[in-house]
């Protein structure tokens, strides 16, 4: 019995490892609403939706997926269903449309009847977001793999998520469903994370992923980076210039000592969280209304953004975060929209009375990696190569 207790012991390291996932880059839905000239609008029916909710507070306040702009594959049961997801570092629930759900014929589904590994729960749920969408339906437990069929996959057998049989708000997105990377008491109904999962049974060499995040303008289906799961990415990253303890192990959230650029500055520490779904940074109206007078961007108020030249060169927005500081510079946070028109990358965000006063979205990834520390409850920033 001892041998086999070792050698089960063996085989549980040697499974262990790293393991790359590559991001596909979308154009993000408020950036193609801005185009097509339909975003003010839809930006009304939000608020009313907001309001006719009667709910002061949302299960997941900072999820607003109309910013979202980079993607991952992934795959549940046994033979393997694919599906696009959505990879967050702001929430921590795992969901993907049900083959029952009425409103999702657009999007690929999870058949149960087709999986061997399939395990019903039966427990019902439902997840309402910042932006008055919301999904609901089952708990089920199956083996969910991060990445594509034929590609270097992270299977974790016995994952816990939402068979999504009610959408609204994401029935016409890109994306079929969504996978949330933070802690676990972040997550509706408790339930246990996939990546904490794949911890739990020692499937990676280290309890950290980095995420690095391209460069690329207003084109789909284009490389969009990669989420290193297990360990630090050598290749995209340079080495880590300090660790932050998170303020929070709820979202990867952290504080910050001050934000400025040019002669505006903030000297107020705050709250923040590193979010991958959020395409944009997001502050308080005041802050942000400083930062972009000192870069040139111009406030467009039915769009609700800014504005700023294509060929600009205002200065860097600078960041400090414990006694370092992080440039993010303007080929990070100009967003080409298209038909020659270009956006500031951040945008006055108001928590509400609850939750972070900052979202540090994709110009500050973009910028530098982030190593997320689920062990250590850390985050680590590190210069992003390009």
């Amino acid at each position: 019995m001892k041998s086999v207790l070792v050698f089960a012991a063996l085989l549980g390291v040697a499974l262990a490892g790293v393991f790359q996932i590559e991001l596909t880059k979308i154009q993000s839905k408020r950036m193609r609403m801005i185009a097509d000239g339909t975003w003010p609008a839809y930006l009304k029916y939000k608020e009313f939706v907001r309001m006719s909710s009667g709910k002061a507070v949302v299960s997941q306040p900072a999820n607003d997926y109309e910013d979202l702009e980079y993607i991952g594959n992934g795959t549940l049961g046994t033979p393997q269903q694919p599906f696009l997801i959505i990879l967050d570092t702001g929430s921590a629930n795992l969901w993907v449309p049900d083959s029952t759900c009425a409103a999702c014929k657009h999007k690929h589904t999870y058949d149960r009847t087709k999986s061997t590994t399939f395990v019903d729960n039966g427990k019902k749920w439902k997840i309402e977001y910042g932006d008055g969408s919301n999904a609901g339906g089952v708990l089920a437990q199956d083996t969910y793999c991060f990445g594509s069929t034929g590609t270097t996959q992270l299977c974790i057998p016995n994952t816990v998520f939402g068979r999504a049989t009610s959408l609204n708000g994401f029935n016409q997105d890109a994306t079929d469903g969504i996978l949330g990377l933070a802690f676990q008491s972040l997550a509706v109904d408790n339930v246990v994370p996939p990546l904490i999962n794949a911890i739990n049974q020692k499937l990676l060499d280290m309890p950290v992923f980095t995420v690095w995040l391209t460069k690329v303008g207003p084109v789909d289906g284009k490389r969009g980076g990669v989420f290193t799961y297990g360990g630090l990415d050598a290749t995209n990253c340079g080495p880590i210039i300090a660790y932050q303890p998170l303020s929070s192990a709820t979202y990867w959230q952290f504080k910050i000592a001050g934000i400025g650029a040019g002669t505006y500055q903030s000297n107020t520490a705050t709250d923040v969280i590193s979010d991958t779904g959020t395409s944009f940074v997001g502050g308080p109206n005041s802050v942000i209304k400083g930062i972009a007078t000192a870069v040139g961007a111009h406030y467009n108020a039915a769009n609700q953004i800014y504005t700023i030249g294509c060929n600009a060169s205002p200065p860097d927005v600078v960041i400090t975060i414990g006694t370092n500081k992080y440039n993010i510079k303007a080929t990070n946070y100009i967003v080409d929209g298209g038909h020659g028109t270009c956006y500031f990358g951040f945008f006055p965000f108001g928590s509400g009375g609850f939750g972070p006063s900052w979202i540090l979205g994709d110009p500050f990834i973009r910028s530098y990696c982030n190593t997320y520390d689920l062990g250590q409850k850390r985050i680590g920033f590190a210069l992003a190569n390009h």
